[in-house]
């Protein structure tokens, strides 16, 4: 049977590149960076090789880039460390959106319940957020404005350069949540505006279990645990040189290869959505198409369930995703889709669709050739879409 695997946004399949790091550091360079002797000193190099790799795909300063365990822990360190901060100055209010990952919006749930006021901005239908909106929610006791880069479902691109410059000129903090978007779009830390970004090195074919933080020199970086001087005294423990190494080895290829992937993973997609919605109908598009990543295709179809839905598609050999990965086990629609606006009902019936180079123009035509049919077969089962079938649903899919 074939297999399309298109859970991209969930992880991605590693690079030679990161694999050869990641081998020629446990087979070769064993050492400690920690450690004064040689052996140490030569993991020691290794690390800053990685960290300044790292910082040049960013535009960042090497000394701005803190190694983490993934984006969640870079995104709960930024956010906690901003709170902190603004805590010791009385400003206890912080501004987002309402269709953040997870690790976002649990963090400022606890910051909640610690005292802190947050705002989560509406989303527009088509999934983005204005420099507006966040410029009116600013407050005097505002001290962070986190707002994601790229969404991990819909994959809309917000304006992040405009709601920095927007937060430069009130003096607040900007963090983002890029975690999605780096090594699938061209980032530049300074021209940008932003203060605070997390990444993560399996979203761009790098190890899972290892991540960024890139935290801008002058801002105030409190350490998160208590052990040894690792990240300049912010993080102790030993580094996990073999994954570090990794994932600058795959960063540095993505980069370095990022518009002539952006441009064929952009042709897949287009080719999934403009081959989909004339066939099926009542199937949406979840999020503009402008300013959309490379890869991702986010549907709707009424009638149906996204879990069912994404079991057929496996029989046929096609692993796509109902959402996001940290919340496949729920059987609550996505507060992303529900941010847009979506009724419970039509939420339901998500997929994700996320695409890499590793595609194929022959996989996206037998994706075309194999959605409609799990679609017609799951509605021609389903009570929902015979009721849908004899009376215009109230909140269908025009």
């Amino acid at each position: 049977m074939k297999t399309v695997y298109v859970d991209n946004a969930a992880t991605t399949a590693m690079c030679p590149e990161a694999i050869k790091a990641m081998t020629d550091c446990m087979s070769g360079v064993y050492g400690n960076a920690s450690s004064l002797h040689h052996i140490g000193q030569e993991a020691a190099e290794v690390l800053f090789q990685a960290r300044q790799d790292i910082a040049d795909c960013l535009n960042a300063d090497v000394n701005e880039i803190y190694f983490t365990s993934g984006g969640t822990e870079a995104d709960n360190w930024a956010i906690r460390n901003a709170a902190r901060l603004g805590s010791k100055k009385n400003k206890n209010h912080i501004i987002s959106t309402a269709f953040e990952h997870h690790a976002v919006l649990h963090t400022l749930k606890k910051l909640e319940k610690e005292g802190f006021e947050v705002t989560y901005l509406e989303v527009s239908a088509d999934g983005y957020v204005t420099p507006e909106q966040v410029e009116n929610a600013i407050k005097a006791e505002t001290c962070l404005v986190t707002i994601m880069y790229a969404n991990n479902e819909i994959g809309t691109v917000q304006p992040v350069k405009e709601i920095g410059q927007v937060c430069r000129e009130k003096g607040i903090l900007f963090h983002t949540d890029a975690v999605q978007a780096v090594g699938h779009i061209a980032i530049d830390v300074n021209e940008q505006n932003i203060d605070m970004l997390s990444l993560s090195g399996h979203k761009f074919h790098g190890p899972k279990g290892v991540g960024a933080l890139y935290c801008k020199k002058g801002i105030s970086l409190l350490g998160i645990m208590q052990g040894g001087a690792q990240e300049k005294n912010k993080r102790p423990g030993t580094e996990n040189l073999p994954a570090v190494a990794g994932m600058a080895a795959a960063l540095k290829k993505a980069c370095a290869e990022l518009d002539k992937n952006s441009a064929y993973i952009s042709s897949l997609r287009d080719k999934i959505i403009d081959g989909i919605l004339p066939v099926v109908p009542r199937a949406r598009l979840n999020g503009g198409r402008d300013a959309r990543l490379p890869g991702n295709v986010s549907f709707c179809f009424e009638g149906i369930e996204g879990e069912s839905l994404l079991l057929y598609l496996d029989l046929k050999g096609i692993c796509g995703s109902s959402g996001s990965a940290c919340t496949s086990g729920s059987l609550d629609p996505s507060h992303v889709l529900l941010a847009l606006g979506l009724p419970h009902e039509i939420a339901h019936g998500s997929l994700r669709i996320s695409l890499s180079e590793y595609n194929t123009m022959e996989e996206a035509e037998y994706i075309i050739e194999e959605l409609p049919k799990v679609v017609n077969r799951l509605r021609d089962m389903s009570p929902v879409w015979e009721r849908i079938m004899k009376e215009e649903s109230e909140n269908g899919i025009q």
